[in-house]
């Protein structure tokens, strides 16, 4: 079986999911359900891949730019036999063709490639993967002849009592034989209780054909789970998130609490992180070897060098470079680039900012639309203003700029290398470099003020 197509049926509704969302994009760690299938399906060695869409096509298409897919339409969904005709015009002449589910997003490649060998070593013309449940309740049911061969699959709408006690369910994906599919597709009929075409009659073609058809268990059965609603939404979820867990784990990763901390597929973590209770990390996010990533911590679409330390801050679409301090409760919007040995202290603000290496920002100060070099400081309560009600403008901060508390810094201004302004400063021209700019309204101190205007208190009044 050489060649090896799969076709992943993603054209359901997904009623019970109450969504207007096609069932298959919704996501589970990040990623739509159907994308999970694609990617295994690939780690399995299966590069040619028909989706076939129905409900919400158009949605699912958009869903899946850049999947490198062939889609299919199934414009009336009249069950899994018919899903797989819509296909045929992309289904090879010879090799191998498997049929996936859109919506099961914890199957593996490893199980995929399990399953390939056994089609290839039992010489059947079908193959189907199944699970032991302890309640198949509405299921299709693996039938067995006495001698253990694979009989038919009988849905749970068409069972007996008898077929309904079985408890080794149909996972709903198939390993074909491609001449025998493109020979006996079209002779599916839609006569049971449910008025669909069953690819799962297929099987009881091949047994009275003597094609052959086998059926192999899969050995966790958390890799078959349908979702259907919201719930098992969750729990698929839930099985997704401890996987990833234990995969970085096992790469030398330090997480405290795996059950506390979300953790997207796409995410890259270097060994000797330590990841504490709380922390989300989302989209294409890379953390450098031994970081710190505190408590309810989340960092999304950003690269964080080495040994930097990250407690109770928010990082989006930023790079942080290595042996940084961030937080805690700073907040990177989108599009900074600090350095190497910075820190960004407790309610510091950035966005669309480069702070050079060794700068320091360390508490309750905002740098938007601002260009700053290497070992800066920024003092307590400094505002980059780069707003004027109408448009946004960039800053500049030579090395070395010190920049006292309380400052306005007024774009568009350039601080020269080592400029220093004096706190309570606003500033509104270009300061050159080495020399100090001050901008303060002459103090006056007016005696005997309090007295006068009767504001003396004495000692424990305000406690009375």
């Amino acid at each position: 079986m050489n060649q090896k197509t799969a076709v992943i049926l993603a054209a359901g509704q997904g009623t019970r999911m109450k969504s207007e969302k096609p069932k298959v994009l919704h996501e589970v760690c990040g990623k739509p359900m159907v994308s999970h299938v694609i990617s295994q399906v690939r780690g399995a060695g299966i590069d040619d891949i028909v989706v076939v869409i129905g409900h919400g096509a158009d949605r699912v298409q958009d869903g899946l730019k850049g999947e490198n897919v062939t889609f299919a339409v199934q414009k009336e969904q009249l069950g899994t036999g018919h899903a797989v005709m819509q296909a045929m015009g992309a289904v090879p002449e010879n090799g191998g063709v498997f049929v996936l589910c859109g919506d099961t997003p914890l199957i593996t490649a490893e199980s995929l490639r399990a399953f390939s060998e056994y089609h290839e070593n039992s010489g059947c013309d079908v193959t189907v993967l199944t699970a032991k449940v302890e309640d198949p309740t509405g299921y299709g049911r693996i039938i067995r002849n006495a001698d253990g061969g694979l009989l038919r699959i009988v849905e749970q709408k068409d069972a007996s009592e008898e077929e309904k006690a079985v408890n080794e369910i149909n996972s709903g994906m198939y390993v074909f034989d491609a001449a025998f599919l493109r020979e006996n597709i079209d002779k599916l009929d839609c006569n049971n209780a449910q008025k669909e075409y069953y690819i799962t009659d297929l099987i009881t073609m091949a047994v009275e054909q003597g094609r052959g058809a086998a059926a192999v268990t899969v050995a966790d059965v958390d890799e078959i789970m349908g979702v259907n609603d919201r719930v098992q939404l969750a729990r698929a979820t839930k099985v997704m998130r401890k996987r990833i867990a234990e995969k970085h784990m096992r790469a030398g990763v330090t997480i405290i609490d795996p059950d506390s901390v979300y953790i997207e597929d796409s995410v890259e973590i270097g060994p000797d992180t330590e990841v504490w209770p709380g922390a989300e990390l989302k989209g294409n996010t890379k953390i450098g070897r031994g970081v710190l990533l505190g408590r309810d911590t989340i960092i999304e679409n950003s690269i964080i060098g080495d040994g930097t330390d990250i407690l109770k801050s928010v990082i989006k679409d930023s790079e942080v470079g290595s042996r940084s301090h961030i937080g805690p409760f700073a907040y990177l919007r989108p599009g900074n680039k600090i350095g190497d040995q910075c820190k960004v202290g407790d309610f510091v603000e950035f966005k669309n900012s480069t702070f050079g290496n060794g700068s320091k920002a360390g508490h309750l100060a905002y740098v938007g639309d601002a260009d700053l070099g290497e070992d800066i400081n920024i003092g307590c309560g400094v505002i980059f203003v780069n707003y004027d009600g109408k448009k946004k403008y960039r800053s500049k901060a030579g090395d070395r700029a010190f920049i006292g508390s309380n400052s306005n810094i007024v774009a568009p201004v350039e601080l020269e290398e080592d400029a220093y302004i004096a706190a309570g400063s606003t500033v509104t021209k270009n300061v050159k470099s080495g020399a100090l700019f001050v901008e303060r309204a002459k103090g006056l101190e007016v005696e005997g003020w309090v007295e006068r205007k009767g504001l003396k208190r004495e000692p424990g009044e305000d406690r009375k």
